[in-house]
């Protein structure tokens, strides 16, 4: 006999039952979960922080860019046509305020025919080729594509970072402060922004996560398109081969040797990785160091010593260089302060990732804190540091509102202080 009670009726039209018993709206909410549940943790972490992260800087980027509207002479003089750049990009701020200055060669880079002459050496090519297929899936857009590639890498960034937290550190809860500390580092808003800093870095930290796992085909073949990402990804090779002698106790002989070369040579292709730059540099414009001469054309670098740079940039009058070059020693005082606790490995790689941007001279000091981003170790360190409840809290905080004000001031070019 069919209940027709008014109760029964009026609860079956605000969403009534199955045959479970459950409210269809309890249903919703118990499937949604068991849905979340079947999420592995480390995803549910990595896509929380990403999602989180997000949400953050754009609404704090449209807000910003809202207030700045009303600043005479934001953005500077000299960049007065960024603004219009962007709009060309898209009418949408929350989209076009991550393009500008590399962002916008880099749509170029990515829309320049290759069945043409090709005159612009002065970027490697992995980050806008990644985004020409991407592209064709978007209609031809390729800067909603290069903007698609980055934060996909951002994403993948997140996720191998907490993996290898977890092998360095020892426990899931450092692996998630470390996670955390790489997306509050000063500049980390870049790694939202159409340039090459997520792709570079995620492939980074794939790489060490790989080699922790004695997995060095898998090394090998991340390290190529590392190599291939930045100039200065080939000397990765060096710390990753550390990671590998550290696996046998850096022990050295005839036999050994035999172990090491075995297991070790797919790092051999991350030097290849650049050589393939080299020779499309040869292929189409008849140089093999047609990237090293755009260098020194365009922005007058060429290698120097870095500690001489360093000292110039603490020394040389120009207080805003001074701030950089100072964040620099600040980063390299941490990661040697935290040796012991995160190893030689990635002591080596962070000297080499401060070192090297300083060696291209001084004009390196206005993009000085956006390459800082590549030093992952000082996260390490900085979750080793922040064991306690009460330092982990100031020093969050301390870093968000750095990065938040960092944030405001890129956004209106202001002194050209972030890239």
């Amino acid at each position: 006999m069919v209940d027709r009670t008014p109760e029964t009726t009026s609860a079956r039209r605000a969403g009534g039952t199955g045959r479970s018993g459950v409210p269809g709206p309890a249903r919703l909410r118990t499937g949604a979960g068991a849905l979340v549940a079947r999420v592995p943790g480390d995803w549910r972490y990595t896509l929380a922080l990403f999602a989180g992260v997000k949400i953050v800087f754009g609404v704090l980027g449209v807000l910003a860019l809202t207030a700045w509207d009303e600043v005479p002479g934001a953005p500077p003089a000299d960049e007065a046509d960024t603004r219009a750049q962007q709009q060309a990009i898209s009418p949408r701020r929350w989209l076009s305020m991550w393009f500008a200055w590399d962002a916008l060669i880099y749509d170029h880079l990515a829309r320049e025919p290759l069945t043409g002459p090709w005159d612009d050496f002065a970027f490697p090519l992995l980050y806008p080729f990644l985004a020409r297929p991407v592209a064709v899936l978007l209609g031809g857009d390729t800067a909603l594509a290069l903007l698609l590639v980055a934060n996909v890498a951002f994403l993948l960034l997140l996720f191998y970072a907490l993996r290898l937290g977890k092998i360095v550190l020892g426990d899931d809860r450092s692996a998630r402060r470390f996670t955390r500390y790489l997306v509050l580092l000063p500049t980390a808003f870049l790694f939202q922004a159409a340039l090459t800093e997520s792709l570079f870095l995620c492939l980074a930290v794939a790489a060490f996560y790989y080699a922790e796992r004695r997995r060095w085909l898998v090394v090998g073949l991340v390290g190529y398109f590392l190599g291939l990402s930045r100039s200065v990804g080939f000397l990765v090779a060096l710390p990753l081969a550390l990671v590998l002698l550290r696996q046998h106790r850096y022990r050295l002989g005839p036999r050994t040797l035999w172990t090491y070369l075995r297991s070790g040579w797919p790092l051999l292709l991350i030097p290849a990785g650049w050589l393939t730059f080299m020779a499309f540099c040869r292929w189409k414009g008849g140089d093999w160091f047609a990237y090293k001469h755009a260098q020194e054309k365009g922005w007058g670098i060429s290698v120097q010593d870095p500690l001489r740079v360093m000292w110039h940039g603490l020394t040389g009058g120009d207080g805003r260089d001074a701030v950089r070059v100072w964040f620099a020693v600040a980063v390299l005082v941490v990661v040697l302060a935290g040796f012991r606790r995160i190893g030689l490995p990635y002591v080596v790689y962070a000297v080499l990732m401060v070192l090297a941007p300083l060696s291209m001279g001084p004009p390196v000091y206005k993009s000085l804190l956006r390459y800082l981003l590549a030093v992952f170790p000082v996260g390490l360190v900085l979750a080793r540091w922040a064991r306690n409840a009460g330092v982990d809290v100031w020093l969050s905080v301390s870093l968000a509102l750095l990065q938040g004000v960092l944030f405001v001031v890129w956004l209106a070019y202001w002194t050209h202080f972030i890239i």
